[in-house]
């Protein structure tokens, strides 16, 4: 039997002991609809009799999206004694079935095992961004002295990066710091390497070295040559999670069938392929979400904005460049 999660309460029950995987999934999307199937029919294998399979709208449970980075669906965490031991992005039934049974393989029950499947986790979570910031708290709301330091050092210098907030999960946070050699946080790694905490990134700033590291000079103007080339591809370009065929959100989804009826022609790039456009784009633009559409490499706005234009009347003719 495929579970449909219903509250947070019953996610975190289901995840915490065995074996189990859980679909993130969408109700507009076909290749979700379909894995939906490949699951029921899991479900009643035998094989498979251990293995908890849950499926989970997405966009109605957004804190545990954001928590596990479900930025795109269908994708699959799959757990064991609540510890996220494998992810698979995408539609693909055969290797869903082979992470599944690998697991199965290797056994529920052992202490060396366990261990492997954190040092697993730790090692995506590290490597999930080019340049990653374990502290507390967000980038936007840091919770101790030290990690507002770090964040503010990295804005001031225009560093791009992604952040996990220790304090909401303790096996990470207790865990990453056997796995580092590093007994505090906050803690700075780039392209997976430990750079340090907040006294070796000043000193890295102070001599110069740390925008060497990051590659800020170089790369960012390749970034925003890239971008401009980008949002000038087409009269009208349109930046989404998916693409025309397959938006692959409910915001990327809605802005499709309001510009596919306006019969003006229209180009897509999909943010979900590129994390350098996803993340360059909100600084480029100073627009922080998606989707985002642009007029002759002038930005639009997002969804609301489409929104309002068409209740408007001016859609049309902003898209056409009258306006």
């Amino acid at each position: 039997m495929v579970t449909s999660i219903t509250s947070d309460t019953e996610f975190d029950a289901l995840k915490s002991n065995g074996l189990s995987v859980v679909h993130f999934y969408a109700d507009w999307s076909e290749p979700c609809q379909h894995m939906n199937n490949i699951l029921a029919d899991l479900a009643l294998e035998d094989e498979f009799r251990n293995v908890k399979i849950a499926k989970c709208l997405a966009e109605d449970f957004a804190e545990i999206s954001l928590k596990y980075n479900v930025s795109a669906v269908p994708k699959f965490i799959l757990f064991r004694n609540g510890v996220q031991v494998d992810v698979l992005d995408g539609a693909d039934p055969i290797q869903l079935n082979k992470k599944i049974q690998a697991l199965l393989t290797k056994g529920d029950n052992k202490k060396d095992q366990k261990e492997e499947d954190i040092n697993l986790r730790l090692k995506s979570l590290i490597n999930s961004a080019p340049v990653m910031l374990f502290m507390k708290g967000s980038k936007s709301e840091p919770k101790c002295k030290f990690s507002t330091a770090i964040v503010n050092l990295l804005k001031e210098i225009g560093a791009e990066f992604s952040t996990f907030d220790i304090l909401q999960d303790q096996v990470v946070r207790e865990k990453l710091k056997t796995y580092s050699n590093w007994p505090t946080y906050p803690q700075l790694y780039i392209n997976g390497e430990l750079i340090g905490g907040l006294d070796i990134v000043k000193e890295l700033k102070e001599n110069g070295e740390l925008n060497d590291l990051l590659k800020l000079e170089n790369s960012k103007a390749n970034l925003n040559d890239r971008l401009k080339l980008l949002t000038h591809k087409s009269d009208v370009m349109v930046f989404i999670k998916g693409n025309k065929q397959l938006a692959r959100c409910g915001f990327s989804n809605q802005l499709i069938q309001i510009l596919n009826q306006t019969g003006i022609d229209y180009e897509t790039f999909d943010i979900l392929s590129d994390e350098e456009v996803r993340q360059g784009l909100k600084v480029y633009s100073e627009w922080p979400t998606y989707p985002q559409v642009y007029v002759k490499g002038s930005l639009i706005g997002g969804l609301d904005i489409i929104k309002e234009l068409k209740e408007g009347g001016e859609l049309i003719a902003t898209l056409k460049g009258e306006v």
